[in-house]
């Protein structure tokens, strides 16, 4: 039986989304470079993988995936500049989104075979680990078969179904990299100068777990949780955990 991936966590701090995005890219270029290495040999004897688990805080930046429209972005160039936003196009999948302070932003870039390769089932891991984590705030959510992310629903339905989290993803020689961005302590006004994801839904929005609360969550205290659910539910081990 092989052992367990191991990942490696690091938290990124004070740089900017292209330094990131390049981070990402680099990274996953050394997995695949060692996949490239080993390819040939049988699994049990090739050298495992380490994976990598990185959560930022992003400054202000609006992103547009592969399948995305610029229309969905409802501002001009001047606002963005006022506002201090920046935009990318980028190479995930889905529309756009925000990113930005009292945001977990996480970037798994994981080798799937040795997870497994069922980018589905990776989507639907991702989205679990953040299920479990709100649960822990006494917070139900849930998915919606028509959109990928983690939702909010209320029994009464003449509330609008609230997204809290966003997903989209890219994937290289089954290595992924981009992934989820989990509002914690979001201003939601940034998510009123575009059309989220390109949902144009009127009874869906977007949320946060401090809106959701009604008070300021300890971000740090949310990271702990949903790094603990990634690991169980993707069943690795963290290569530089303390014990």
């Amino acid at each position: 039986m092989l052992p367990k991936p191991k990942v490696y966590f690091e938290e990124v701090k004070n740089k900017n989304y292209q330094e990131i995005w390049d981070y990402q890219t680099e990274y996953q270029q050394v997995l695949a470079k060692s996949k490239r290495e080993w390819q040939h040999q049988k699994p049990d004897l090739r050298p495992r993988q380490l994976h990598k688990l990185i959560f930022c805080e992003h400054h202000h930046v609006y992103t547009l995936g592969k399948s995305g429209s610029t229309d969905h972005l409802i501002i001009d160039q001047n606002k963005l500049d006022s506002e201090h936003i920046e935009f990318f196009k980028i190479n995930r999948g889905g529309d756009i989104t925000y990113h930005g302070p009292g945001q977990i932003t996480g970037y798994p870039i994981f080798d799937l075979d040795e997870f497994t390769t069922d980018v589905h089932l990776y989507v639907r891991n991702l989205e679990e680990a953040v299920i479990r984590t709100l649960a822990e705030y006494e917070i139900i959510s849930t998915r919606i078969k028509e959109f990928t992310g983690v939702w909010i629903i209320d029994e009464d339905i003449t509330k609008p179904k609230r997204k809290i989290c966003a997903i989209g993803v890219h994937l290289s020689r089954w290595i992924t990299m981009h992934g989820f961005a989990f509002n914690v302590n979001t201003d939601l006004k940034y998510f009123d100068y575009i059309i989220p994801c390109g949902i144009t839904d009127n009874d869906k929005t977007v949320t946060s777990l401090s809106f959701e609360l009604g008070k300021d969550v300890e971000i740090n205290e949310v990271k702990a949780k949903l790094k603990s659910h990634l690991k169980d539910i993707f069943a690795f081990d963290y290569e530089n955990e303390i014990i």
